[in-house]
């Protein structure tokens, strides 16, 4: 059982997968729940997707976030070209690789000299990751985001 609350998509999916643990009054509440919140959640990406269709991320970030934020950058119109993690384990490559599209890049804690390598190869137009990729991907002036924490 997968549930990730990260984009508009998964949400949908996770709720529904909640809900159907329960009678038909809770999954009804779902589908209200989900019908209130989809015009906002689409208006969201109305206003972002024209910049953002068609655009690459390459993610390297530990624990489940990968595989949990995939479908959010999908939901704009990105293609996930490139995912991997610092610190995992194979069941985690394992429901990895159903989230991602097809040919994507999986690498398994590289070193930044080697990410910077992937980075090169595989051009994207946003990496998401932690504060020690931070600066080099920021002064070779690719837009990052730092997944692990918020500034």
């Amino acid at each position: 059982w997968n549930t990730t609350f990260f984009g508009p998509t998964k949400i949908k999916e996770s709720l529904r997968a909640i809900g159907a643990r329960f009678d038909q009054t809770i999954q009804d509440k779902v589908e209200v729940a989900i019908a209130k919140y989809e015009p906002i959640m689409q208006a969201i990406i109305d206003e972002y997707k024209p910049r953002l269709e068609g655009k690459k991320v390459m993610l390297l970030v530990g624990g489940l976030r990968p595989r949990h934020t995939i479908g959010a950058y999908e939901d704009l119109g990105m293609e996930c070209v490139g995912s991997g993690y610092e610190f995992a384990h194979n069941d985690d490559y394992e429901r990895t690789m159903p989230e991602m599209p097809e040919a994507t890049v999986i690498y398994d804690d590289p070193s930044e000299f080697e990410f910077e390598q992937f980075v090169h190869k595989l051009k994207p137009d946003l990496i998401g990751s932690g504060i020690k990729e931070k600066y080099v991907f920021q002064k070779m002036g690719i837009p990052f985001r730092q997944m692990h924490s918020w500034d």
